[in-house]
């Protein structure tokens, strides 16, 4: 360590593993990773803080020093892979989206490859599923290296586990938005990501995606795909955790001495196709309501449209089962119309209803397939063809059993062109299907077929040929060979090239010769005495002991295959001076042919042999007691002239002392009792294990309800001050409202002042005083603008309001003859007095108001004069103050309008 620099290595570990300073972080994910490799089991006490705690690993994959965040990522891989499920399982939720946003984007090689790494070891430990779907959402990022980084990481996960292990329809359909993304590096990852695809599912990923796509990016990946359709089928590179051990569990392949054959190859991963990756729809909702009564229509052309229109709704990968046997009556009676457009139409709905329900079809296969087979009498081309591929969709949807009976009965139909599609239907059948046919199934077939051999057409007899080649060649030659006596040399011939070119599905098998109960020598049954377990080899060195009768009985010296198995017991197997005490109980007596059983001695002609034994000895049971009946010097001594008293002897034999059995009888208990328990210890660990899971899921749950109440009180609070604030724009809306109905009252009365004011402004020098004399209410409006109250006798004349008016813009008004002074009515003007009609006026007001030549306006005094010139000119500055205000209140009325 340099100097200078603090020592981070006596603080814990978790202490330094959040330390605000990178070096101290550093060394704590380098002396982790180091730690986890001494383990030396899953359980070790150095995983147990990262699994109470999973979110350090949070941090360290995210590190914000890159020298840091490298080991940080080294040593989350070397806690998985040291580690169990458990490890992977707690930690997962908490990095793989640090990992993916930051990890695979990294500038350093080494932590790039870590990265990857980790995302494989989480889906080894546990399933792909959780992975994946964390990873999705950084398809959406707004970092396009991110997009691209998580399409790549894809893109290696579905290469190393396939598509069995990993779910490919989640990523499939978010694959349309990353082709359509504007960065190039994400197109290109999401090009490479759809050829691992195809190299999986083939052309059963297109219906998911395929028609989101430009017409450029579709050329372009089939191009691709042309590259790769000539490369063999996939195989999983990296097995998951419990692969491994199901294969570590697996026996050898001949371990238990099967018949081998050379056929039973790994099975080849079966093609997925787009039934398998397509979610099911609901059709019938979408089915036009007057479908039917279009079918029924008398214009082919409204059938044929209906039928086109239901195509376009049936055409999808996976339909949702549902009632279509109208629907399928109608296809039916489609059979036997008069237009081939309309069967063709019919056969073709047939075809993708039958593809979309796959077994859900098999209940109305009755209902088409007859009518269907009947129309095979259609001689066009295309109609025969399209009749062929919906009777294949219905098949795939049954089986052959229960095509088979429609099938006979139209191979014997008089009409040669339904006999002739019949068969090649039924040849396309025994190709296609993957459940060999039952014995009595191959007679019917083989009799049907041989009837068409002696057909007078060529194409029948060459299709019964081909019928009977193919049955061969899924029952086999040595089966077939029965079914084929009577037919000539030439037709044989012809069968066998058809046999030689068939290739089917279906193989019918031998059934695999039954295991024998117990593999020993047939001397006899077996007989267990004291319940003891027999050894795995003894059986087979039965045979070997049938010929030691012929060898002396005194013979110390076992053989060579003895002294190395001293498990099985013979006769020899015991030395001759070990008297008594060498005798073991008779476990088991299996005698070899030939060899009589001890209680059989007295009937027999030879002596009896001494008792044979196949078990292994038993190291910690006791020696037996010596048995009643036998001489002092054990088995050698005993005379063989004496076959009664050998007789007596071995039959008193078969009764030991039952310290033996017993023996036996508890070490296997043990053994049981043993095995029970370490069974016992494993499911408690496994049930610890699943414990501790069940806490750690209650506690994030108990944490996203924490969090989920806050969100719910944070929202409430924020509902209630939206509330407040409603209120209170209502009510602020309310008294706008007030305000402004206050204000059009103010303007309608300030309308009405205008207008009288006009009105007033008119009358002073051309209204008669008698007509428009204004009423002390109406001159009060003026009372803020000019003193009326003083000068009453001011009056505007009509000159100078019509001079105002245009000062203003105002046009001048039309007012009525009725209301002109009498002078001005009858061109008059000149003279300044009076209508008679105005004596009740006073003379200062006739006075100021008179305009004109005449004496009446001469002879007014020069005050007069000028007090009137004044007032009207108030008069002006009051109108235009009234306008202005006027103005105001309707701009204020306008603007607090809701």
């Amino acid at each position: 360590m340099a100097e200078g620099e603090p020592d981070y290595s006596s603080l814990p570990l978790t202490e330094r593993w959040v330390h605000k300073a990178w070096k101290a972080r550093k060394q704590a994910y380098e002396e982790a990773a180091k730690l986890f490799e001494l383990t030396p089991d899953e359980y070790d006490p150095a995983f147990r803080p990262f699994n109470q705690d999973p979110s350090l690993w949070k941090g360290a994959v995210a590190d914000s020093n890159v020298a840091a965040q490298s080991d940080g990522i080294a040593a989350f891989c070397a806690f998985l892979k040291f580690g169990g499920k458990e490890n992977c399982v707690r930690s997962r939720g908490q990095v793989v989206t640090p990992i993916v946003e930051k990890g695979l984007v990294s500038t350093r090689p080494a932590t790039k490859a870590s990265s990857v790494e980790a995302l494989l070891l989480l889906i080894e430990l546990d399933v792909a599923g959780p992975v994946v779907e964390d990873i999705l959402p950084a398809i959406s990022a707004k970092q396009p290296k991110v997009i691209a980084a998580a399409l790549a990481a894809l893109t290696t996960i579905f290469h190393n586990y396939g598509c069995k292990v990993a779910d490919p329809k989640p990523v499939l359909k978010i694959l349309p938005k990353a082709f359509g993304h504007a960065d190039k590096n994400v197109r290109a990852e999401a090009t490479n990501l759809a050829v691992e695809f195809y190299r999986w599912l083939r052309d059963a990923m297109k219906p998911m995606f395929w028609s989101d796509l430009k017409p450029t990016q579709q050329s372009d990946l089939e191009a691709q795909f042309e590259k790769i359709k000539a490369e063999p089928s996939p195989k999983q590179e990296r097995l998951l955790r419990s692969q491994k051990a199901a294969m570590a569990r697996a026996p050898p392949p001949g371990a238990e001495g099967e018949d081998f054959d050379e056929d039973d190859g790994p099975e080849e991963p079966a093609e997925v196709d787009a039934f398998d990756l397509a979610e099911p729809q609901d059709v019938l909702s979408k089915v036009p309501a007057n479908f039917h009564d279009n079918l029924a229509s008398s214009k082919w052309k409204d059938r044929k449209e209906a039928l086109e229109a239901l195509y376009a709704v049936l055409n999808v990968p996976r339909i949702k089962d549902g009632d279509f046997g109208e629907i399928n009556r109608g296809f039916a009676k489609c059979m036997k119309d008069a237009n081939i457009a309309v069967v063709t139409q019919a056969a073709q709905c047939i075809e993708v209803l039958a593809k979309g329900l796959r077994k859900s079809y098999s209940k109305y296969r009755s209902v088409v397939m007859a009518p269907i087979m009947e129309r095979l009498k259609e001689k066009k081309q295309s109609v025969a063809d399209a009749l062929g591929v919906a009777l294949d969709s219905v098949f795939l949807s049954t089986g052959l059993t229960d095509c088979l009976e429609d099938i006979f009965s139209f191979l014997g139909h008089k009409n040669p062109q339904v006999k002739e599609g019949t068969m090649k239907f039924l040849v396309r059948c025994l190709r296609t299907t993957r459940e060999p046919p039952s014995k009595q199934e191959v007679a019917s077939i083989v009799e049907a077929a041989k009837k068409l051999l002696s057909e007078s057409s060529e194409g029948l007899r060459s299709g019964g040929a081909e019928v009977l080649g193919t049955v061969m060649k899924i029952i086999g030659e040595r089966a077939m060979n029965p079914h084929l006596e009577g037919l000539d040399d030439i037709r044989k011939n012809k069968i066998k090239e058809y046999f030689d070119k068939a290739e089917v599905k279906a193989k019918d098998k031998p059934k695999p010769k039954p295991a024998p109960a117990a593999r020993g020598p047939p001397g006899g049954p077996k007989k267990i005495v004291g319940g003891g377990k027999k050894a795995p080899g003894a059986t087979k060195k039965a045979a070997p002991a049938a010929s030691a009768p012929t060898q002396p009985a005194s013979e110390p010296t076992p053989t060579p295959q003895q002294a190395s198995r001293p498990a099985a017991g013979s006769k020899l197997g015991m030395p001759k001076t070990s008297g008594l005490t060498g005798l073991k109980a008779p476990q088991r007596r299996i005698g070899p042919p030939g060899i009589a059983s001890p209680r059989r001695a007295p009937a027999a002609a030879t002596p009896p042999p001494p008792p044979v034994e196949d078990e292994e000895p038993l190291a910690s049971s006791p020696p037996p007691k010596p048995r009643v009946g036998l001489g002092r010097g054990g088995l050698a001594g005993r005379s063989l002239t004496k076959p009664a008293a050998a007789s007596a002897a071995v039959t008193s034999a078969p009764s030991p002392p039952p310290s033996s059995g017993l023996a036996a009888m508890e070490r296997a208990e043990l053994e049981e009792l043993r095995a029970a328990n370490d069974r016992l210890t494993k499911q408690v660990d496994e049930m610890r294990h699943e414990r501790n899971k069940l806490v750690s899921e209650v506690q994030e749950l108990k944490n996203q309800n924490a969090g989920l109440i806050e969100d719910h009180t944070r929202d409430v609070l924020s509902i209630k001050a939206k509330e407040t604030q409603l209120v209170r724009a209502r009510s602020d809306a309310e008294a706008t409202e007030q305000t402004n109905e206050r204000l059009r009252r103010e303007l309608e009365r300030l309308k009405r002042a205008l207008s009288r004011a006009e009105g007033l402004g008119i009358s002073g020098g051309v209204v008669s005083p008698g007509m428009t004399s204004p009423t002390p209410d109406d001159m009060g409006i003026y009372r803020d603008g000019a003193n009326y109250s003083g000068s009453k006798n001011n009056r505007m004349s009509f000159a100078s309001t019509l001079s105002e008016e245009k000062e203003n813009g105002d046009a001048p008004h039309n007012y009525p003859r009725s209301k002109l002074s009498p002078e001005l009515r009858y061109n008059s003007g000149s003279s300044g007095r009076g209508s008679p009609a105005r004596g009740f006026r006073s003379a200062p007001v006739e006075e100021g108001v008179g305009h004109g030549t005449g004496p009446g306006t001469s002879s007014a005094p020069g005050g007069a004069s000028s007090n009137g010139v004044e007032s009207w000119k108030r008069a002006a500055e009051v109108t235009s103050q009234l306008k202005a205000r006027i103005e105001q209140m309707k701009a204020k009325q306008g603007f607090n309008r809701p």
